[in-house]
């Protein structure tokens, strides 16, 4: 799932559907000749398809298009992503405008629906968007995930145990009154389509992510934002693939029972080189905070993770390596190449059908580590959060 993309268009969407009902406020009330015009102005939300002279065409978030005629009186304003009012707001003009542009026009819609003569523009420019979506990105990397071992609504506290290559430790997630709360809906894999909830919707045994601040010893983290959701991980073997209709099916090594794995544009695959594998068993095998074996900052000396710096291990609080992040470090890969008898460890939905899931990740050549956990060694669960930009931008929550 990517986490960034997502969030921070739905927030710009928010954000100027809050601002159109603003525009006549004090310090803009010459926007309005009066609330009989307001009543009648047509209000529209989307992203600047082309431009062209005095007409912009908008592709709205309904999947229309419209054309916007630009007045000589029009009133065009830039504002930043996360406002919530137009008191820092901008003016600019038609030239400052571009495709990708996310706007909010209003004015006068012809009779039928296909022009908008615009009054006023509220624009929150491609680039803006972009860069939130990097800042938050790395503030979603910066942050701890997990899953929940129990939940305090009245105190506000989320414990969770966290999984890392130094060992397993419970974090105690702190919310505040503006702490934003989101739940996956069931059967969903975007990050668009969680739903504002409750602390008393997460349970124990739910995964759940936040960014925020950490403490300096890690234990403790104060939530900006948290995202929590009811998942299934599957640990089995593979016992066939249709790459061609996205599909493979696995024997699940708890359950005893295959499982059909359905793949989706959302999903998301990686495979671990057999060094690597072997050097997360090895750490799953050592007593928990121990040093055995070698150090994380060396997996790079032979190449065991693609990424920069200490060879993708990103460190987690208290000096710990956060699993996940080593993880979205690793390239992506595709059905075909995965191969029949291979072990793999999945995090999918729960599925309205018990033996059929939609699959979140696939993390394949993890025959080291289900045997280290076989071993008494440390469980690990993988995390269905993705932090990372889609291929076609360059990256990959």
């Amino acid at each position: 799932m990517r986490l960034m993309k997502s969030r921070t268009e739905k927030l710009a969407i928010v954000v100027l559907a809050a601002m159109g009902l603003s525009i006549a406020g004090p310090s803009h009330a010459r926007e309005s000749s009066g609330q009989a015009q307001q009543a009648t102005a047509s209000r529209l939300i989307g992203t600047i398809k082309a431009i062209a002279g005095n007409t912009v065409t908008l592709g709205t978030d309904q999947g229309t298009e419209i054309s916007i005629n630009m007045q000589d009186t029009t009133r065009i304003l830039r504002v930043e992503p996360g406002q919530k009012d137009l008191s820092n707001a901008v003016v600019i003009h038609l030239q400052d405008l571009q495709v990708g542009d996310r706007i909010l026009a209003r004015g006068q819609l012809s009779a039928d629906g296909k022009t908008l003569a615009a009054t006023v523009i509220i624009a929150i420019k491609h680039a803006d968007i972009a860069e939130k979506q990097q800042q938050e990105s790395q503030e979603w990397q910066r942050g701890v995930g997990g899953l929940v071992k129990s939940a305090d609504a009245a105190n506000g506290t989320v414990t969770i145990t966290m999984a890392s290559l130094g060992g397993i430790k419970d974090v105690v997630i702190q919310t505040a009154k503006d702490t934003v709360v989101r739940r996956y809906a069931p059967d969903s894999v975007q990050f668009d389509k969680a739903q504002v909830s409750t602390l008393d919707q997460i349970k124990p045994g739910d995964q759940l992510r936040a960014r925020g601040t950490k403490s300096a010893d890690g234990n403790n983290f104060a939530a900006q934002e948290i995202v929590s959701g009811s998942f299934r991980n599957i640990a089995g073997t593979i016992t066939s693939i249709d790459a061609a209709g996205n599909t493979l099916n696995v024997m699940d090594l708890i359950a005893k029972k295959p499982v059909l794995v359905k793949f989706t544009a959302d999903s998301e695959l990686r495979i671990l080189s057999p060094q690597m594998a072997q050097f997360i068993a090895m750490r799953l095998r050592a007593p928990q905070g121990g040093q055995q074996g070698a150090h994380p900052e060396r997996a790079s000396d032979s190449g065991q993770a693609s990424g920069s710096g200490n060879g993708g291990m990103a460190r987690g609080g208290g000096g710990r390596a956060d699993l996940q992040q080593v993880l979205n470090r690793l390239p992506p890969s595709k059905l075909t190449d995965l191969q029949k008898g291979q072990a793999v460890m999945i995090v999918s939905t729960l599925g309205a059908v018990p033996d059929e899931v939609t699959a979140i990740t696939l993390l394949g050549g993890v025959e080291p580590i289900l045997e280290a956990a076989s071993q008494g060694g440390q469980a690990v669960t993988l995390s269905p959060w993705s932090f990372s930009a889609p291929a076609e931008e360059g990256g990959n929550p």
